[in-house]
């Protein structure tokens, strides 16, 4: 079987029938067209995946780096070559604007283009020894098998983070991608395919959630997965740690946020608002980086409020294929979580931003929509002011188009509220004042620290990840990505011809320490 074939749980438009269930990808704007259809895997299919990336990761392993670099930078190539079309199909199956698609995958070739050259790295070092004729050396040697499960809302960016660097240093990938994003999925497996890598080197399973568990944790019983990678939620991921604690390993997770924006008196307000429209509301708030709460000195709380609701009010929201500050839920289970999530704005808070709450449709329309918004799964944006440190709004991730706003009298009350719900993904703060902006960074929680810009946004050589409940403190993307697809191995040579015993037969140097001046 070619690796295109072998071990697919399914094909886009021609699945294989094991046992699994059939799932139709839907246009989240137009729920009547349908995307792709695949058949979704069963637990065996992903355990035999791992077999076929055990089988061909020693040959993988054994290419010089240098060569798999190249592989990679074909792959940057034929993604730049494709950019439109694998831009379109991701507005098209999670409904994502095309801009903020466009730029998803200029990220894909932003990572290709660093790990191209990385090929060239991955260096160890030379370490002189406490003894004569002997040298010590650090390799870095690939973990063997990592499995791979990513979310839904970028279906080709956040792979990349781990498909590009994992293969890179010499490991084969089984990549499980979001149910909701089949098609994405198989066009970027392809694009992979088709840059030179080897059958079985990356293996594309489709499944749902429950089955993938079942299948990795069989897989890590019987020793065929070295390293795990997942972005999503904060409780699978918990479920994930658990389950490769058992078998000693540390998996890399990526999970969620509820990403605190300060705003402080001396910020530059409408620079404020502006990145607080984009965090909030970009890709309807369905982002890992996306705003939770903005922090608002008191000082200008009202003010900033003010003006950033007029914003989000005069947002044009609908057809992501036009210009609009987003588009529709992902899919209708994310649309239905989000409504359930409203239930936490309570009397004492008080809801601008749009002219209806909830789903979006021609009998609770929002004012200057564009597309027909009983065609697709929108939502009103909402901006919700008056939280506080103990409403369950300001502590519960919530993955949809909706901003807190809470009050602070100062930088370490704005700290307290950006630390306390747990989470430590990213964070921002709006002020011109250098002491304020370092005093921030050291004291917030968050992986990610921004000043005078948005919660989101990631470039591909700077480290991407979050502590708490965001994380396990692994990070991806730049350099530091390669700790997580590669082990240390340390060499000492000795060439003296006769044993010598670290710690025990070194020189000595003889001092006079009782000497003075």
């Amino acid at each position: 079987m070619t690796q295109q074939a072998s071990l697919l749980a399914s094909r886009v438009g021609a699945g294989r029938a094991d046992g699994g269930r059939r799932w139709r990808s839907v246009d989240p704007a137009h729920t009547g067209q349908v995307v792709a259809e695949v058949m979704l895997a069963e637990p065996a299919t992903f355990v035999a995946a791992c077999r076929a990336a055990r089988a061909a990761q020693p040959g993988w392993a054994a290419t010089p780096a240098p060569v798999r670099g190249r592989v990679v930078k074909h792959l940057g190539r034929l993604v730049e070559e494709n950019r439109e079309a694998l831009a379109r199909l991701v507005t098209r199956e999670i409904g994502k604007p095309l801009a903020e698609a466009r730029g998803e995958v200029q990220e894909v070739v932003d990572t290709c283009d660093f790990f191209a050259g990385e090929g060239r790295r991955l260096y160890g070092q030379t370490v002189p020894s406490e003894m004569p004729d002997k040298q010590l050396f650090t390799f870095r040697q690939p973990v063997g098998v990592a499995a791979v499960i990513t979310a839904g809302n970028f279906p080709v960016a956040v792979p990349s983070w781990y498909l590009v660097p994992a293969l890179l240093c010499g490991n084969a990938v089984v990549w499980k991608p979001a149910e909701c994003a089949p098609a994405t999925a198989e066009a970027l497996a392809q694009l992979c395919w088709h840059a030179g890598l080897p059958d079985g080197v990356l293996n594309l399973v489709q499944a749902e959630g429950p089955a993938t568990f079942e299948g990795l944790e069989a897989a890590l019983d019987a020793g065929l997965v070295d390293k795990v990678g997942f972005t999503g939620s904060t409780e699978v991921g918990r479920r994930i740690g658990e389950l490769c604690g058992r078998h000693l390993q540390v998996p890399c997770l990526e999970l969620g946020g509820k990403n605190p924006l300060v705003v402080m008196p001396d910020a530059d307000l409408d620079l404020a608002v502006e990145g607080a429209l984009f965090s909030g509301f970009g890709t309807a708030g369905q982002r890992c980086t996306s705003l939770g709460t903005v922090i608002a000195h008191r000082a200008v709380h009202d003010e900033f409020l003010a003006r950033f609701a007029d914003a989000v009010e005069r947002a044009v929201i609908g057809d992501p294929f036009r210009e609009v500050l987003y588009g529709p839920m992902i899919d209708r289970r994310f649309l239905d979580r989000f409504l359930g999530w409203l239930e936490l704005v309570r009397p004492h808070h008080r809801v601008q931003g749009s002219t209806g709450t909830g789903r979006i449709t021609s009998d609770n329309p929002r004012q200057g929509f564009v597309g027909d918004p009983d065609d697709g799964l929108y939502c009103h944006p909402m901006v919700v002011s008056g939280v506080t440190a103990d409403d369950e709004l300001y502590r519960r991730e919530t993955f949809g188009p909706i901003v807190g706003v809470a009050a602070c009298d100062s930088l370490e009350e704005a700290l307290a509220l950006a630390n306390g719900h747990g989470y430590g993904l990213s964070a921002a703060i709006y002020t011109r004042d250098p002491a304020t902006a370092f005093r921030f960074r050291a004291g917030v929680s968050a992986g990610m620290v921004s000043v005078n810009n948005s919660t989101s946004g990631a470039e591909a050589h700077l480290p991407f990840g979050g502590n708490g409940r965001s994380g396990n403190g692994s990070r991806q993307s730049g350099i530091w990505v390669l700790d997580q697809f590669t082990r240390w191995q340390a060499l000492n040579w000795d060439y003296a011809g006769r044993l010598q015993k670290a710690q025990m037969d070194v020189a000595e140097p003889t001092p006079d320490l009782g000497f003075r001046l």
